[in-house]
């Protein structure tokens, strides 16, 4: 039975973070400027894999897979440019069998170095996509789309340049671990429970 479903999507991906304390008053201005919900809020896991040796890491390259309610998508990040807007190029497929494809990255010799979930719900107009993440670790809004469209939404959010963030989650992570002195590996609900979730702000 083919594990890959070839529903596979290449681009470039640009886009920025904020960290945000009222995500219901995102949804409601997202309304008003004419977003329709894509998603429902769903549980969302993630796994990162790289070689034993750490060479995707190296090259700043990501490979993920995601299971997103009850979807799985596996992805591939190349290496990303950071301005005001992050791009870097993606190519991500539906999987059919999230576990089969696990142990088949494990057979190539790939192993899992990262683990984190969040809830998630998707947001878009016809230009581009607003998603809100609740995360172990604070809540975050990801703004992607062409760079003018993504400054002009942040506007009518109210969120100035200089609160666009450009990290990814094992980055923001690590940031929060140095922040809180926390000893979780794992951005989860369970590991990071213990500690304080807000993400400091710039």
């Amino acid at each position: 039975m083919p594990v890959l479903c070839f529903a596979t999507m290449a681009a470039r991906e640009v886009e920025i973070k904020f960290a945000t304390d009222d995500i219901r008053w995102i949804r409601r201005r997202l309304r008003q400027l004419g977003f329709r919900q894509q998603t429902p809020r769903r549980h969302e896991v993630n796994t990162l894999y790289d070689f034993p040796d750490s060479v995707l890491r190296r090259r700043g390259e990501l490979l993920r897979l995601r299971r997103y309610g009850d979807q799985w998508k596996l992805t591939h990040k190349g290496k990303g440019r950071a301005g005001r807007h992050k791009s870097r190029e993606e190519l991500e497929t539906s999987v059919s069998d999230g576990n089969t494809t696990a142990a088949m990255l494990s057979r190539i010799g790939l192993v899992p170095t990262f683990h984190y979930e969040k809830f998630r719900s998707e947001w878009s107009d016809s230009e581009g996509h607003v998603v809100l993440d609740e995360t172990p670790i604070g809540n975050f809004a990801e703004i992607e789309g062409p760079s003018r469209w993504i400054d002009r939404t942040a506007r009518a959010l109210d969120v100035p340049h200089g609160l666009y963030i450009t990290d990814s989650y094992a980055q923001l992570f690590m940031k929060w671990k140095r922040h809180t002195g926390s000893a979780s590996t794992e951005m989860t609900f369970r590991a990071c429970r213990p500690q304080t979730r807000s993400f400091p702000k710039k």
